[in-house]
């Protein structure tokens, strides 16, 4: 068993959500929210950051941690186990910007209930619902934006 560990964001701008759009050799395509793996050293922030920054070109700030979600998936020498943890996040514009190199080949916000139902996995789903109350909550106590909240 080889256990992993990444990180990655719900990033919403004025209501919408970012999602990913993967292609890779049609074995693996799918909508999915931008994330990837902790890199030596580094704080899960901060790889929340430079992950949503590399695959979509999207300057974001973390708001909060959301939580984890855990999957596993076969390469060929082992099963991985690996942990995802979660922020939500808020990113400063609607631009985004695919990661080629990584098999991203469209990018976009969409409203709450279309990234959910574009969504490939059940566990970023699942994540997405709880971030998108978070950001609700947030909303209704005029703490969205408010850089006294940070």
């Amino acid at each position: 068993m080889i256990e992993a560990t990444s990180c990655g964001g719900v990033v919403i701008y004025r209501g919408k959500i970012l999602t990913l759009y993967k292609s890779y050799k049609n074995k693996y395509e799918g909508w999915v929210l931008p994330k990837g793996t902790v890199e030596k050293g580094e704080e899960y922030k901060d790889t929340a950051i430079r992950e949503v920054l590399e695959e979509a070109g999207v300057q974001a700030s973390i708001i909060k941690y959301i939580g984890k979600s855990q999957y596993t998936f076969n390469v060929p020498e082992d099963t991985v186990e690996k942990d995802v943890h979660w922020y939500l996040m808020r990113a400063n514009s609607y631009y985004s910007k695919p990661q080629r190199e990584e098999y991203f080949v469209d990018s976009g916000y969409y409203k709450f209930h279309e990234a959910y139902h574009l969504l490939k996995f059940s566990n970023e789903r699942q994540i997405l619902e709880m971030a998108y109350n978070e950001y609700l909550d947030l909303k209704k106590s005029n703490l969205w934006g408010n850089r006294k909240y940070f």
